[in-house]
């Protein structure tokens, strides 16, 4: 008897044993965390190519830059630089390589007048339609004949009738150390509107900054340049070189962004008064 109570008793024990360590809380293995993805390196920004092709400059100030393409011309050329000297105004002198060749007088006077000169090709081809040896003989001969008159070759260039390839424009500016000069003011003085015409689309479009372009083989462009010139004066423009114009050049600020407008309220409707109920009638 008192062994199958012992026996009751230990398997009693032995249950309520089995049942505390089902209830106790298996442990909690933390899940490993993914491992972080290697952060790549930022790239460092590309270097932006100094420009090679001008139109205009941004500048702080009235600077202009006045250039003639296709001289010099015997007697054209000498009465401008007279008319440039009278108000102490510079300019830049884009010559075509034969002129430059039969007429070097001309450009030591301009050299020596403060005046800038840059090479225009030699017979005034369209660069565009050319091959690049076509293009190099061009620039090579009218540079040659630059040196011979003035004793140093020139930085900049123009191509005829502004034609020219991004090729071109790139291994003109490797080759020749060039900067390629364009306009962005120009009264098409060799259609010969007159005088008039001339001195009022130059004093319309330029601004400062601007490079105008004029040709001083055509006798109504150097009659339009006293009234250009004194009329520019008048607006306080102050003419350079185009090297001198380049080394003053500004960076352009950026255009203001416009802030958002503020969300316009809308009218709070006020509320209808409701209509009084009518007084009850009153008993006689």
């Amino acid at each position: 008897m008192f062994f199958r109570k012992f026996i009751l008793f230990c398997a009693a024990i032995f249950l309520v044993g089995q049942a505390a360590s089902a209830q106790e809380p298996k442990p909690v293995v933390p899940a490993e965390k993914p491992s972080p993805a290697p952060v790549k390196p930022k790239a460092s920004p590309t270097p932006t190519e100094p420009p090679i092709t001008f139109s205009s400059v941004h500048v702080d100030g009235p600077f202009i830059a006045l250039t003639f393409d296709d001289g010099p011309n015997a007697t054209l050329t000498p009465k401008l630089l007279d008319l440039l000297a009278a108000r102490h105004l510079k300019a830049t002198f884009f010559v075509v390589g034969q002129n430059a060749a039969d007429h070097p007088e001309i450009l030591r006077r301009a050299v020596r007048e403060g005046h800038e000169i840059g090479n225009h090709t030699w017979s005034h081809p369209n660069l565009g339609k050319m091959s690049d040896d076509g293009v190099r003989r061009e620039l090579q001969k009218t540079e040659d004949a630059i040196v011979a008159a003035i004793g140093k070759k020139p930085t900049l260039m123009r191509p005829p009738y502004g034609s020219i390839t991004a090729h071109e424009k790139k291994w003109i500016h490797e080759e020749f150390g060039y900067r390629i000069i364009l306009w962005d003011v120009d009264p098409l003085d060799w259609k010969r509107p007159g005088p008039n015409v001339v001195t009022a689309r130059i004093l319309k479009e330029t601004k400062a900054g601007s490079i105008v372009l004029s040709h001083d083989i055509h006798p109504p462009t150097i009659e339009a340049m006293p009234a250009t010139f004194d009329q520019l004066i008048k607006k306080g423009f102050k003419s350079v070189t185009v090297t001198e114009l380049l080394a003053m050049a500004t960076p352009v600020p950026p255009k203001p962004t416009p802030s958002p407008s503020a969300p316009r309220a809308l009218p709070i409707a006020s509320p209808t008064p409701s209509a009084s109920p009518p007084a009850p009638a009153t008993t006689p």
